[in-house]
């Protein structure tokens, strides 16, 4: 404790900043295999918690078979308890269509939180589709998750040849989920360009399947009394 007279050190002054992951995806339905990823990633990364940026429109995906935004984010509440997740429908107050504009405005937003983008390895093979993927480059790390039958191509596609020189190795990128232990800030990855691959036993469980198992699945969500993890507004059928 500071004596009287004297000034409190920088660490009492200056707020801690927190280390968060967003992952993004459309989450039609969540499942049990984007909870599992999600608490792997933290581990291995030392995040502090993960954000699931359930998205309003995928702009690389049809519009048709696409359950809407309420009874997403039910699915996705539903799958986040009792776990360090916070389900946001976020992009919709932004405004923001594309990833990069989404990214740089929550920076703008959330100056004292240290963000890492987190996607799977499905995601990488076309990740130079992307609008200004090499902005969202420079805007915050990426963990790239590997994924069953995806990371030949994601490994030989244009953004990982332009990524490849940033690429940064985790210290528990292969036994993050399996020690339990939380590991340390890692310094590589606060700073971009910053790219870094974890590996784990797959997961092969996806949306598509659930789907395809039981197309009627978000007429029986529960979208009342919503309310948005990050922001606290009511999320509704056409309202926050």
């Amino acid at each position: 404790m500071a004596g009287r007279g004297q000034r409190a050190g920088p660490s009492l002054t200056r707020p801690v900043p927190r280390t968060v992951g967003l992952f993004g995806g459309s989450f039609n339905p969540a499942h049990g295999g984007h909870r599992r990823v999600s608490l792997f990633a933290r581990a291995a990364l030392g995040l502090d918690e993960v954000w699931w940026m359930v998205s309003p429109g995928n702009v690389l995906k049809p519009a048709a078979g696409m359950a809407p935004l309420p009874a997403r984010v039910a699915s996705a509440r539903r799958q986040a308890r009792r776990a360090p997740i916070r389900v946001t429908a976020i992009e919709r107050e932004l405004g923001t269509r594309y990833t990069v504009d989404s990214l740089r405005a929550l920076v703008r937003r959330y100056p004292h939180i240290r963000f890492v983008w987190l996607m799977g390895a499905d995601n990488l093979a076309q990740f130079h589709r992307w609008k200004d993927w090499r902005g969202i480059a420079r805007t915050m790390p990426i963990a790239v998750i590997a994924r069953p039958g995806y990371d030949a191509a994601a490994m030989a596609s244009p953004a990982m040849v332009w990524l490849r020189r940033w690429r940064r190795r985790c210290r528990q990128e292969s036994d993050g989920a399996r020690s339990g232990v939380r590991a340390r800030k890692a310094v590589s990855m606060q700073s971009a360009p910053a790219l870094t691959i974890l590996r784990f036993d797959p997961d092969p469980r996806s949306a598509t399947q659930v789907r395809q198992a039981d197309p009627e699945w978000f007429r029986r969500a529960v979208v009342r009394s919503l309310r948005d993890a990050v922001t606290h507004h009511r999320i509704g059928e056409t309202g926050h």
